[in-house]
């Protein structure tokens, strides 16, 4: 039997493993930074198999196989961490951690990549070269990745690939793109101070509430008329915070929201200009602008188009491949594929029949796990002709 049909057969006979460590992780979730339960497992699971086991970036874990040949380097990643959202599934392994929740998959990708870990022990004599597996903390908000190429770990690698199921795609279909695949996140607060006083004569302030309105509609025309149409965008106001009661206009207002863009460029234009707006306009009616980046920048993931292909032809046994939209979402693997060439894959997990519909971060995500197997299947195959030279 061929490696190839090998890795994809071995992945369907451990799929009630690979289900049964998604439940438990799905059971005990852990924020970002929390997860010693988690990383605890993964790392006796490694251990176990024969892997080299060290840790990363706090809560994170590193499993190394060594094949037999070291010319090349391929990581294989996953993340670990779970979201602050109340579970409403009803379903057996339902989060028993009030307030937390796997909502975004993270328990999948970790029993995916134990799988694969699995598979590859198993064909470590056939495997021409040394396979990184990195069990990521902090995905969600917290820059694990970034941690992880600062600690030098990538230092010696020369490609990664990372998988994430992907609520908009069905079930078992294999998304993969190159180029921008999704954008670069910054948080931001615009803070506008004025002159407090009553309600009733508002001629005797300065109120920062309207100005602080003014402000949010202006950074809109930015996106409508001073970016190209065809470099996608994205300014939000998510929150807006001003005063304490309803006859007292208050001595400041903060705007607060989020930027997302694609291309580098487009985001540095559109922060300069936000600057510029905060505080002219806020000048022109009296008041004080300010603007500040609140949240460490996240990159775009920009997805490289050799192992794109590569990928692609790799990947055909295993079903339909199909070239997903790009989101404005964001995801910390940008700082992997910025260090080296890098992959990010998604895999369908959308089942109408199944009530599986409900997006990322929403408190009834769930995935089909009828098709997790396929994710352990699809890391081992990008590891093992990665390292075979088919590229």
């Amino acid at each position: 039997m061929k490696v190839e049909e090998f890795v994809i057969k071995k992945a369907k006979e451990l799929e009630p493993y690979i289900i049964e460590r998604r439940r438990d992780f799905h059971m005990y979730p852990e924020l970002k930074y929390e997860e010693e339960r988690t990383s605890s497992i993964v790392s006796k699971e490694l251990e176990e198999l024969g892997y080299e086991v060290i840790k990363t970036a706090k809560t994170g874990i590193i499993g190394i196989l060594r094949g037999k040949e070291e010319e090349k380097t391929v990581a294989l990643r996953a993340d670990m961490d779970a979201l602050p959202v109340q579970e409403e599934n009803d379903v057996p392994y339902k989060s028993k951690v009030p307030g937390k929740m796997h909502a975004c998959g993270h328990d999948a990708h970790t029993a995916m990549l134990l799988g694969a870990a699995k598979i590859l022990a198993e064909i470590k004599d056939k495997v021409n070269g040394t396979v990184k597996l990195i069990f990521q903390p902090g995905e969600e908000g917290g820059l694990g990745a970034k941690k992880i190429v600062e600690e030098g770990h990538l230092d010696d690698v020369d490609a990664i690939f990372g998988i994430h199921v992907w609520a908009e795609l069905p079930s078992g279909t294999i998304g993969i793109k190159e180029g921008p695949l999704l954008a670069s996140a910054d948080a931001f607060k615009a803070t506008i101070r004025g002159k407090g006083g009553h309600g009733a004569v508002p001629h005797m302030s300065i109120d920062p509430i309207v100005v602080a309105i003014d402000i949010a509609n202006a950074y809109q025309k930015i996106i409508s008329r001073e970016i190209n149409p065809l470099d996608p965008a994205v300014i939000s106001v998510t929150k807006i915070v001003a005063g304490t009661t309803f006859n007292v206009i208050p001595e400041t207002a903060e705007l607060w929201g989020t930027i997302r863009a694609f291309n580098e460029e487009v985001r540095d234009f559109i922060i300069e200009r936000m600057r510029q707006i905060t505080e002219g306009y806020a000048k022109s009616m009296r008041c004080e602008g300010e603007l500040k980046l609140t949240m460490e920048y996240i990159p775009p993931t920009i997805n490289d188009k050799g192992l794109a292909d590569f990928a692609r032809k790799i990947l055909k046994p295993l079903g339909e491949i199909v070239e997903p939209r790009p989101t404005l979402g964001a995801e910390d693997f940008a700082f992997y594929a910025q260090k080296i060439p890098g992959l990010f894959v998604l895999l369908g997990i959308r089942n109408e029949k199944r009530g599986i519909v409900y997006p990322h971060h929403h408190p009834k995500f769930n995935v089909d796990e009828s098709v997790l197997w396929k994710g352990s299947a699809i890391y081992a195959l990008l590891a093992y002709e990665y390292l075979e030279g088919e590229r």
